[in-house]
């Protein structure tokens, strides 16, 4: 009877009533279904190889393996699956490791039931959840790493207007905005991302604009 596909949702928190609490949240949405849950950073990894969820619902501090190494591993060998981290801990440096693992997003637990599914289906389309202070942070700090991977992969694998696409998202120019600026349909600046998160092997826009800030393909005087 189920007439649209659904977002295939892993949850990862050692708190069982943090789950549960999730679960029946997600599982109240027409167009998402728990897959699985995982109470550690290590079953986490083996469920998320078993099940191929499209979300991962991700807590940082966990038994085992943390959530950092965990979203690393995971992102290896299911890069187009986006993580969303979901945490007590409000800090640069956890931040910045769970950007650089291949975490789509970053949210405090202290959020409302209705942003944190907002946010799910924003990372499963490609979105980034981000501050603009974070993603501000994030990019000044991959500042040095940018000219270093510049060298090691010169040869850019998109085209001039997916590379178009890329410099104004990292601008924090949203898909509307893009559409306007180039004259073109929401729904292809949408088939571009969507180019772009192939080509890069990435599931979302802050893992594109990182990929490409480390390869020098633009530079920090280009964002804003």
């Amino acid at each position: 009877m189920e007439s649209i596909e659904k977002i295939k949702v892993l949850l990862a928190d050692d708190h069982v009533i943090v789950r549960e609490g999730t679960k029946e949240m997600v599982e109240r949405q027409p167009d998402m279904k728990v897959v699985a849950e995982a109470s550690d950073g290590v079953e986490a990894v083996e469920l998320a190889r078993i099940y191929r969820p499209d979300v991962i619902v991700m807590d940082i501090a966990m038994p085992n393996m943390n959530g950092i190494e965990a979203t690393k591993q995971i992102k290896k060998f299911l890069p187009t699956t986006a993580v969303l981290i979901l945490t007590a801990y409000d800090s640069d440096q956890y931040i910045m490791a769970l950007l650089e693992a291949g975490a789509a997003g970053y949210l405090l637990k202290n959020v409302r039931g209705n942003q944190l599914i907002d946010a799910i289906r924003a990372v499963f389309s490609g979105e980034s959840i981000l501050q603009p202070s974070t993603t501000r942070r994030v990019i000044d700090h991959l500042k040095t790493k940018a000219v270093k991977l510049e060298e090691e992969s010169p040869v850019n694998t998109l085209t001039e207007r997916e590379m178009e696409v890329l410099k104004l998202a990292a601008k924090g120019v949203s898909n509307r905005d893009i559409a306007e600026q180039l004259f073109v349909s929401n729904r292809t600046v949408q088939t571009h991302l969507s180019n772009i998160f192939k080509k890069l092997a990435v599931a979302s826009r802050t893992e594109a604009i990182l990929y490409g800030l480390k390869r020098g393909w633009f530079y920090m005087e280009e964002l804003p």
